[in-house]
């Protein structure tokens, strides 16, 4: 009996060590704590939190595979920096170096797996020399390389259609821009606008056909469609004009430039040209400066900046930086 007891008190004092040993860990993981090795001391945890597109990836963390899949949370971690890898069959792979702190919450759920296999489908019948969409419509517009001609298609290689050919005069353009109400093609290069109609056939019956302006002697920058489907603004090295969209307009200059070679940007929303021109300074110098100009206005507008033009205002009337 007094063995029995001996035995009871020696597991008793085990017991109560175990508990009062392990109460500080049990304690920690409950408090989002875990004991560092390295410091000697407790840390608080941190976690980090996967999401992918699409979900069921497997997770490495340190070249450690990691219990269920994505979406997943890994929690307890001490602070630092950890690889982490996510795998998914068919897919490729996705890795990042994750630096871990403590008590926060390293967010990764945006990531998305891209198959191996991509789904690629050729779109045009013959041999493409450059193309362009008309979101809207659901249309692909291309330049048949052989013929120069423009041709336009449905998504589904349906529908095939030539437009006209970029022959003679009108060459191959450099860049194009649909109008706004997909009636129209502006195609321009460093000297010539073309406008190349879309429906060539008219609402009344009659034939439209494309042409080109060489209207200008300066390189053209940039050029864009106003919001009425008629006017194209164009940027060229020395001004800022516009021109209707037909074979015999005359373009009219809106404003002289001192910079060549500008970065402009159209709001076709807002029918607001924004660009960047030199202004001279009160101290000799040079700045470049951002402009807004405001086409949201009827033609008469146009006119109005034209007697601006001609009084000899121009760019008098910026303020010097």
């Amino acid at each position: 009996m007094h063995r029995e007891q001996k035995i009871r008190v020696v597991l008793f004092l085990l017991s109560a060590a175990v508990f009062f040993i392990g109460l500080p860990f049990i304690l920690s993981s409950a408090l989002g704590y875990r004991f560092n090795p390295r410091a000697l001391r407790f840390t608080k945890a941190g976690l980090i939190a996967i999401k992918t597109q699409p979900a069921g990836a497997s997770v490495y963390l340190d070249k450690k595979l990691i219990n269920g899949k994505t979406p997943t949370t890994i929690t307890e971690l001490l602070p630092g920096r950890y690889h982490l890898r996510i795998v998914l069959e068919d897919y490729y792979p996705w890795a990042a170096e994750v630096d871990v702190e403590a008590g926060k919450v390293a967010r990764f759920e945006k990531i998305i797996l891209f198959p191996t296999r991509l789904d690629i489908e050729k779109l045009n019948s013959d041999n493409c020399l450059s193309f362009w969409f008309d979101d809207k419509r659901g249309i692909v517009y291309y330049i048949n390389r052989q013929d120069r001609g423009i041709y336009k298609s449905d998504l589904n290689k349906e529908d095939l259609e030539k437009i006209c050919d970029f022959s003679g005069e009108l060459g191959v353009p450099v860049r194009w821009k649909v109008s706004a109400d997909g009636e129209k093609l502006l195609c321009f290069d460093a000297r010539r606008l073309v406008v190349v109609p879309l429906h060539p056939q008219g609402g009344a019956g009659v034939e439209i056909s494309p042409f080109a302006s060489n209207i200008t002697q300066e390189s053209i920058v940039d050029a864009f469609w106003h919001s009425d489907n008629y006017h194209i603004i164009f940027v060229t090295q020395k001004n800022i004009s516009v021109v209707e969209a037909r074979s015999d307009s005359k373009p009219l200059i809106l404003a002289a430039l001192n910079k060549e070679n500008t970065s402009c940007y159209y709001d076709a929303k807002a029918d607001t040209l924004y660009f960047l021109d030199l202004q001279q300074a009160a101290d000799g110098a040079l700045y470049n400066n951002i402009y807004r100009l405001d086409l949201n206005t009827r033609f008469s507008a146009f006119k109005e900046m034209l007697k601006l033009r001609t009084n000899g205002q121009g760019h008098k009337d910026k303020k010097n930086p």
